[in-house]
């Protein structure tokens, strides 16, 4: 469809600006042609209106003629020659409209006539000006298209990354774990049997999660303490665990399984490597809109310093950066013998995020239906 007609207040701007246009080539005639204001009003804007809707077609033209240096020549030659042509058209219309107002204006033919090479020249200009106005219609067309085509492209980048970042995860963890039913296995088999038993549920919890691209804060806090049961089956009284959560963090919507890559970190890079074990502590508060979790654990200071950074803290990191862009943020702070992450992110209602996630899903499910 044409732009200027797509909506109400697009043709009735339009019309007003013709109407407009109308007015001033009365305005012209009653200065050249001697016609009173009646009389030129009575054959300009019945002109105007006509020659509205004869300046629509260029937009045609102009889709089929884009704009170009090496076109140059052929775009002013069809465009002049169409100016001309519809110019003629107008003329041709206002003497049959001045032939017609002769019954009840005797000599308006008479003093109009004179006038039809102004009003052919003026055709003309308008009909030019009309080309112009379509290819810059066009030109903000192309710039919106582009847009939504760089924005579409962003948002499949991004779901691609959230998607690879994601997958990542339980085979890190399954081969972390199955490295530690081996170890113990050779130990204590009732408890190696134990924690199989109990990686089973956590894996099978996970793999409940599907394609869901968030989940309750309640629901991660369950996950991430089925993790934990899973290593404390191997660990016993060197792992404890203290968590302090506010009630009011459970229904603040998180990425699936972002809290079990930092406790698997806190078990893995920091319990695992004390002789005497340590305490993790989980703390998660909500505030004005946002969602703080902070997690500590000890570490032996004297361990190099590269096994202390693993895939699950990056992993996390550019999880939230794809999904929250710069509006999450994760730190860690190393205090003597004690390493503390902190993530802050958006904490809105459930119904707020997981529309915009429909939303998501259904650009990217639309973007596939025009390919």
């Amino acid at each position: 469809m044409h732009p200027l007609l797509a909506t109400k207040g697009r043709i009735t701007l339009y019309l007003l600006i013709w109407a407009a246009l109308g007015g001033l080539l009365g305005y012209l005639l009653t200065i050249t042609g001697r016609l009173s204001w009646l009389e030129a009003s009575i054959l300009a804007l019945p002109l105007a209106l006509f020659y509205s809707f004869v300046c629509l077609a260029p937009w045609y033209m102009c889709r089929f003629l884009p704009l170009g240096p090496a076109q140059l020549p052929k775009l002013l030659g069809n465009h002049m020659a169409a100016a001309v042509v519809a110019a003629l058209f107008w003329i041709v219309l206002a003497k049959v409209l001045g032939l017609g107002l002769s019954r009840y204006y005797p000599t308006i033919n008479e003093r109009f006539s004179p006038q039809l090479p102004l009003v052919f020249g003026i055709g003309v200009l308008l009909y030019l000006l009309s080309v112009a106005l379509h290819y810059v219609l066009l030109s903000v067309e192309s710039s919106k298209e582009s847009e939504t085509r760089e924005h579409e492209a962003r948002t499949l980048a991004r779901e691609a990354e959230i998607k690879a970042l994601k997958a990542q995860i339980n085979p890190h963890f399954l081969f972390n774990s199955l490295n530690s039913i081996a170890a113990l296995a050779t130990v204590d088999g009732l408890r190696a049997r134990d924690m199989c038993i109990k990686l089973s549920d956590f894996l099978r919890n996970t793999l409940s999660l599907g394609e869901r691209q968030s989940i309750s804060f309640g629901d991660e806090l369950a996950l991430a303490q089925a993790y934990l049961a899973v290593e404390q089956v191997r660990f016993g009284s060197r792992l404890r665990i203290e968590l302090k959560t506010d009630s009011a963090c459970d229904d603040c919507t998180v990425p699936p399984l972002f809290l079990q890559p930092l406790v698997e970190n806190a078990v893995k890079h920091g319990i695992a490597g004390l002789v005497e074990g340590g305490t993790i502590r989980l703390e998660a508060h909500c505030e004005e809109g946002w969602l703080q979790v902070t997690i500590q654990n000890e570490f032996d200071p004297d361990a190099p310093a590269a096994q202390r950074h693993g895939l699950g803290l990056q992993n996390v990191r550019n999880r939230l950066r794809a999904v929250y862009e710069n509006q999450a943020r994760i730190d860690t702070v190393v205090t003597g013998n004690v390493f503390v992450v902190t993530v802050d992110l958006p904490c809105g209602p459930r119904a707020f995020w997981e529309g915009s996630f429909n939303r998501l899903d259904a650009l990217l499910e639309g973007r596939s239906g025009r390919k």
